[in-house]
């Protein structure tokens, strides 16, 4: 619902959330705040800026309008000449055959013009649309995890999808709607012309029209809001269940998620069902109207005609004309409508493209071809929220070639290490440097080729299993991608697979197992080849037999290399030349194993609970071991 609604202080979502409850159509419902204002000058300013491109076929297009809205006016004045001079006394068979042709003409025109504003304005809108999609893509590639820590995904793909929809829709209807008024005017004036008495009295109809669109509108808008939400929070719900269905039938949810659910589409339901009553009352009312104008040319212009001050064909004139007089202002009440959701889904779009991108090189970055592999973190504070520090005056430094364990219960600030020797954050106080530069110093792209990442979840993208080994490192061949594959193991089981290494993975991999796809996620690390090798818990998801593989594969793979390991089992870190323990973002021992266990502080204390992980162990218990440990060195 959160997506969908920008003004959650005014909508009660635990009314709508309610098992069967109802929400009063437009209760604590502000328009605005939920739409947007209807028109908005800054976002249809930035707007055009996507538009600017296609000058010239804005231009084509605006022609083509305005040769249909022509054609359209002429139809009832050629007919108005057919009838008072070719169909008369004096007229004759070649005159009527002219008019004929010149019907003809004009309804070439009509199609023709119509059929290039549709073909320009589709081809120009889907450009657009692919325009503003890659802005965004290309932008949410580069904001900060920060946002993306926070954002949900479904969120981020309805301003990617919808949003962009309701603004290729706008650039549809606009031109239409240009259209539309220049129609719309035309008639007016023609009739003003043809007969300024009748005009007059046939015009009275649209002080009516307005007065039943003001009181209209505002109630259709808040039925059509209430359905809008209903349906989302529907779709939410289903979506929830249906990603959490291992949770739902494992606990045996399924009969209450399904009166839950229930109760939603009932809401849903009464909501669509009053929309869609209030959707018929509009139309039969402007047919009404409608009849009305003709009655009013039938009855008056009748009398006109009978009086001799009207022509027959002026009064078929002006039926015609009445009756296309109301097409576009049905069109309007339309584009009203569209403008205003595109107000508000441009609103969202430039919203999310002005998200800050936080990381960013600065001007004279170095791109370095090669580093030393070294770490140095020199008094380092971060927080992910500068308020609440995650790190606290951090300094530690990683030789080349020098492979290092942190450790610590959960919440001490591992993670954020790694993140930071990749700058995916900056700090907020002291410095980060790899390879001797101070990460702000040289670009995110040098970081990216020489600071390798693998994660405890690996991703793996709907692509080939070879794909998904070398990526981000085109070029390398086939034998170095299966030679990879065969030094974390994983060779044989991608050789069983369908296709071998061209199988096409499922979204996120879902295809093989945990284990399958972090080995495959190793071996993309070992074809990246770079001089630091960060592993996040890499080894959390892998059984014992499968993880001793690997640590032999690792002790190849880190020779000469720079590793920086967040250890998930203690018995992974006993290798590492150096052993870091963090606890509450400090760093509190320092040492290789042999030593750290000779000190017998905090690590020999957590490490002879015989626990499998320092993350396995209970906070309480390590804030009364380190306590007692503090107490012990004071003595």
């Amino acid at each position: 619902m959160a997506s969908d609604v920008n003004s959650g202080k005014r909508v009660r979502k635990s009314t709508l959330m309610g098992e069967g409850k109802r929400l009063p159509p437009g209760q604590y419902l502000d328009m605005d705040d939920v739409f947007g204002p209807t028109f908005d000058g800054e976002v249809f300013k930035r707007f055009l800026g996507f538009v600017t491109p296609y000058k010239k076929k804005v231009v084509l297009s605006l022609i083509a309008v305005l040769a249909f809205s022509l054609s359209t006016l002429a139809v009832p004045l050629v007919v108005q000449y057919a009838v008072d001079n070719a169909l008369d006394s004096g007229g004759s068979r070649t005159e009527l055959l002219l008019v004929t042709g010149v019907l003809l003409v004009v309804a070439i025109i009509n199609w023709g013009s119509n059929h290039i504003q549709q073909v320009v304005v589709g081809h120009m809108s889907n450009a657009m649309l692919f325009d503003i999609r890659r802005a965004m893509f290309h932008h949410l590639q580069r904001v900060g995890l920060s946002f993306s820590d926070k954002t949900e995904v479904g969120a981020v793909m309805s301003r990617t999808q919808g949003d962009t929809g309701a603004l290729q829709e706008f650039m549809e209807t606009m031109v239409q709607a240009l259209g539309d008024i220049a129609i719309l005017i035309g008639i007016v004036l023609v009739l003003l012309i043809l007969d300024v008495r009748l005009a007059l009295l046939v015009l009275t109809v649209i002080p009516v029209m307005l007065g039943v669109r003001l009181i209209w509108l505002p109630r259709a808008r808040k039925r059509f809001l209430y359905a809008r939400i209903t349906q989302s929070i529907c779709n939410g719900a289903l979506g929830q269940n249906v990603n959490g269905v291992r949770v739902v039938q494992g606990m045996r949810r399924e009969p209450v998620n399904l009166v839950r659910y229930q109760g939603l589409t009932s809401n849903n339901l009464r909501a669509a069902t009053m929309a869609a009553q209030f959707s018929a009352i509009l139309m039969p009312i402007v047919e009404l109207l409608t009849g009305v104008a003709w009655a009013i040319v039938i009855v008056v212009g009748g009398l006109f005609v009978l009086d001799g001050d009207m022509s027959i064909g002026t009064m078929i004139a002006f039926l015609m004309l009445v009756r296309q007089f109301f097409d576009p202002i049905r069109n309007l009440t339309m584009h009203y409508n569209v403008l205003q959701r595109a107000m508000a889904a441009g609103e969202r779009i430039f919203e999310l493209l002005d998200i800050p991108t936080e990381v960013e090189d600065k001007d004279g970055a170095a791109d370095l071809e090669e580093i030393d592999g070294s770490i140095e973190f020199d008094h380092v504070t971060f927080g992910y929220n500068p308020e609440h520090p995650v790190l606290h005056d951090v300094s530690f430094t990683v030789k080349p070639g020098e492979v290092i364990a942190l450790v610590g219960p959960t919440g001490s600030g591992k993670t954020s290490i790694t993140a930071l020797t990749h700058r995916f954050y900056d700090v907020q106080k002291g410095t980060v440097k790899v390879g001797g530069h101070d990460v702000r110093d040289i670009t995110q792209e040098t970081l990216g080729h020489h600071v390798g990442m693998v994660l405890q979840e690996p991703f793996l993208f709907s692509e080939s299993v070879h794909d998904n080994i070398q990526y981000n490192t085109a070029g390398i061949t086939r034998e170095r991608v299966i030679e990879a594959a065969r030094t974390v193991g994983a060779h044989d089981f991608i050789s069983k697979l369908k296709d071998g290494y061209d199988t096409i993975l499922e979204e996120r991999g879902s295809n093989l197992s945990i284990g399958q796809r972090q080995l495959i996620s190793f071996a993309r690390a070992i074809v990246a080849d770079t001089e630091i090798l960060v592993l996040d818990e890499a080894t959390a998801s892998i059984d014992s037999y499968t993880e001793l593989m690997i640590q032999k594969a690792l002790a190849k793979l880190l020779e000469g290399r720079t590793g920086v390991m967040i250890a998930h089992r203690l018995a992974t870190i006993r290798g590492a030349d150096r052993i870091i323990v963090l606890q509450d973002g400090r760093i509190v021992e320092m040492g290789n194993h042999d030593e750290l266990m000779a000190e017998n502080g905090l690590y020999f204390k957590l490490y002879s609970l015989n626990y499998s992980s320092f993350d396995d162990i209970p906070e309480d218990v390590v804030q009364e071991i380190a306590a007692s440990v503090a107490g012990e060195s004071n003595r």
